[in-house]
């Protein structure tokens, strides 16, 4: 047995955690989101935080909801995680964060938890905050209210592109029609629209006092290779940097040398490496 034991966090412990996740503000924001919005009550959070390190020392933490995220895990921090998360049922349906402790917690738990559908093992996590060097696409715009069933389509393809598997799958894509009506009423979805069709399209998927983490980046593949990504990701990190958070987020797959160029171009620069295990 590790001799320092893995526990449920609770709400007197939230400003530890809330710690924690200001020392990796970026590839811990989708948990600090959420901590920030419900709290560390496992009933209200819709899914549990689990600490390592004494009670006065916390050092590592793990969400365990629809996605298993560690924050700031070290090596005995993953084993004791994987140590714990192994006697029990997978319930998650993907492990993304820094890559280092992810691939480590799926290296100790494929065999209970495998296969996996995809593995990532390399995603550049990249930020800015500075206003992009190029002028924004004029076109690209918040999403308004009455614009939600001609941005779902749009939404449906890129999820379906970049996961593998179609979000309509699940409960006929209710909940992702909820996720993408909320973000339209939130002020957090972009698109530019032609002919009433979307050719472009993001969200600023999670949003924190420190980040805004833009997902969901996509163009239509008719209008693909005629350079609107960069103008229009302009737009987008521009409108956010002064309306939103102080700096701008994401993460894209390492083989994605076009994507990676449009976000070099808006001044991204690296801040680490994340992985992503989809099952």
């Amino acid at each position: 047995m590790l001799t320092v034991p893995v526990r449920q966090l609770g709400e007197s412990e939230r400003r530890a955690v809330e710690r924690l996740l200001d020392l990796d503000p970026f590839a811990g924001a989708q948990v600090a989101e959420r901590v920030a919005a419900r709290g560390l009550a496992w009933w209200r959070a819709e899914g549990r935080i689990l600490g390592y390190g004494a009670r006065r020392n916390l050092e590592s933490i793990c969400w365990l909801g629809g996605n298993l995220t560690p924050v700031l895990a070290t090596e005995s921090a993953v084993a004791a995680f994987a140590e714990q998360l192994g006697t029990e049922e997978r319930l998650c349906s993907s492990i993304v964060g820094r890559a280092d402790a992810v691939l480590g917690l799926w290296d100790r738990l494929c065999g209970q938890w495998g296969p996996a559908r995809d593995v990532r093992p390399n995603q550049p996590l990249l930020a800015t905050d500075a206003l992009p060097a190029m002028a924004g696409d004029p076109e690209v715009r918040r999403v308004r209210g009455g614009e939600i069933d001609r941005l779902f389509p749009a939404a449906v393809a890129m999820y379906t592109e970049e996961v593998g598997v179609s979000p309509l799958a699940e409960d006929g894509g209710r909940g992702y029609r909820r996720r993408v009506a909320d973000l339209v009423r939130a002020g957090r979805a972009y698109a530019r629209f032609v002919d009433g069709k979307v050719v472009f399209k993001a969200e600023l998927a999670v949003v924190t006092r420190r980040t805004a983490q833009v997902q969901g980046v996509w163009v239509a593949p008719e209008w693909r290779g005629r350079g609107i990504a960069t103008a229009a990701m302009a737009a987008v990190v521009r409108d956010a940097l002064v309306r939103v958070a102080p700096t701008v987020s994401l993460y894209v797959n390492d083989f994605n040398l076009p994507a990676r160029r449009v976000y070099e171009r808006c001044g991204f620069r690296p801040v680490g490496t994340l992985a992503t295990v989809l099952f």
